[in-house]
């Protein structure tokens, strides 16, 4: 498949499950802007056929290669950078939760859960499929989420893009986060407030921000049904690194603040 068909299922998939992006895509549009996509974020388990190893090999045959390596000890995950060998595509940020870290019983409803997938060898195409799993109970998905939002995320959304990013380095007239969050606040779009409207800074050669994931009507295994998150959007600005290069990478303490996104809203 080539990569740019790859991107285009990607958004297609992304935009059905965030009707949230589409709007902020028009938006920018009519304010003349031209949008440029900085990242994309994939979410995944770990010791499974779609594992991290798993998307790595695939994101090779795309022409993408990693270059650099996260931790996230507090949500149990690890996660890797990959850029392309043409460098005029955007990066991709994928993560995998390592299931071992959860408590007995969250393990139980994840290995569960994975022997049901549908696939021995994870295909490009496996990428925006969504969920190639049984579905599982309303419980179960409430225990995961006590435990880790990220793994009640995934086991209901399944293999898609998490989040596009905007590059807003790229844009002329919103080219400052302040006032890019002010317009979409204006546009009543809700945005992940977790360590501030703007995660990090110059200082760390990066700022981030993010919304709220917009909401998806599920049908779990029980018969229950009920809204959850499903994906968001991100707007980033990469400054400048003491030899002028764009600073590539990502931030841990950021992305920590931004895996909020797609946290439950609790009335």
């Amino acid at each position: 498949m080539y990569v740019q068909e790859f991107f285009n299922q990607l958004w297609l998939k992304y935009t059905q499950l965030t009707p949230q992006a589409l709007f902020i895509h028009k938006l920018f549009t009519e304010c003349g802007e031209q949008v440029v996509n900085d990242h994309i974020a994939f979410r995944t388990f770990d010791g499974c056929a779609f594992d991290l190893t798993a998307f790595t090999r695939i994101l090779n045959s795309l022409g993408y290669e990693a270059f650099a390596d996260y931790r996230f000890p507090e949500k149990h995950l690890e996660a890797k950078a990959f850029k392309h060998n043409s460098d005029a595509l955007p990066k991709i940020f994928a993560s995998e939760l390592k299931r071992s870290e959860l408590s007995l019983a969250n393990q139980h409803i994840l290995k569960r859960l994975i022997k049901t997938a549908s696939m021995t060898e994870l295909k490009v195409s496996d990428l925006y499929a969504g969920r190639l799993w049984s579905p599982i109970t309303y419980a179960e998905y409430q225990s995961l989420a006590e435990e880790s939002e990220y793994a009640a995320w995934l086991s209901t959304m399944g293999l898609t893009a998490n989040h596009f990013t905007v590059s807003v380095n790229h844009l002329q007239n919103y080219n400052h986060l302040e006032k890019l969050n002010q317009l979409l606040i204006s546009q009543g779009i809700p945005l992940n407030e977790v360590g501030g409207l703007i995660k990090g800074g110059p200082d760390v050669y990066l700022a981030q921000s993010a919304t709220l994931a917009d909401q998806y009507e599920e049908r779990f295994a029980c018969g229950t049904t009920a809204l959850i998150p499903s994906c968001f959007y991100e707007f980033a600005y990469r400054y400048s690194l003491p030899s002028g290069k764009l600073f590539e990478g990502f931030v841990t303490n950021n992305a920590s603040k931004i895996f909020d996104s797609t946290h439950r809203v609790i009335d």
